[in-house]
């Protein structure tokens, strides 16, 4: 019966330490979560996309391709970054991690875009998506503990993000997801 005992209160012991050592790793419940505000990147065109410039708007952020299956969602895009101007931002990241579908320079895509899709919505410069070299914004966006909302895989170009007028992420939606979708638009009516 003593050595029940002892047993007992060694599990007690060794899950209550479990639990001091998670608290301390776990962020101050008073820290400040990031928001999409807290991140700039560099454009198409060098200069800088202040994401805080969009406060009070929705934001629509895609990793784009121009050589993909989903590249005609570019029009999409547009029409939606047009239709609704007023309530949302489009951000456009080219990005080459799916069967180098995005080869070209930033200015080689800059000028795909225009002649072909008339894109008017902004475009960051290219990046990485996933992998050891992904982006700060695109770890923020895919990982829950950063954006407390959910862990999002990439598994294609024109995976899409949306995110409130207070810079917190609403979802994320696949490749097959169009960007005029009730699913996505829903959001901006």
């Amino acid at each position: 019966m003593k050595k029940i005992f002892i047993f007992l209160l060694s599990i007690g012991a060794f899950v209550q330490n479990c639990s001091q050592q998670k608290k301390e790793i776990s962020p101050a419940k008073n820290q400040k979560m990031k928001t999409i505000y807290d991140y700039k990147v560099e454009s198409l065109d060098g200069k800088e996309i202040n994401f805080a410039d969009f406060k009070g708007k929705k934001i629509l952020i895609v990793n784009t391709a121009s050589e993909c299956g989903f590249t005609p969602q570019y029009a999409d895009l547009e029409k939606v970054y047009e239709d609704y101007k007023n309530k949302l931002v489009v951000v456009g990241f080219p990005a080459n991690n799916f069967g180098g579908q995005e080869p070209g320079s930033n200015a080689e895509i800059g000028a795909f875009c225009q002649k072909n899709y008339g894109v008017t919505f902004p475009m960051a410069a290219k990046v990485s998506v996933k992998g050891d070299d992904t982006a700060p914004i695109f770890k923020y966006l895919t990982e829950k503990e950063l954006n407390g909302v959910k862990n999002t895989t990439i598994l294609w170009n024109f995976t899409k993000f949306l995110l409130d007028e207070n810079g917190k992420l609403i979802d994320s939606f696949i490749s097959t997801t169009k960007p005029t979708d009730n699913a996505i638009t829903k959001y901006l009516k």
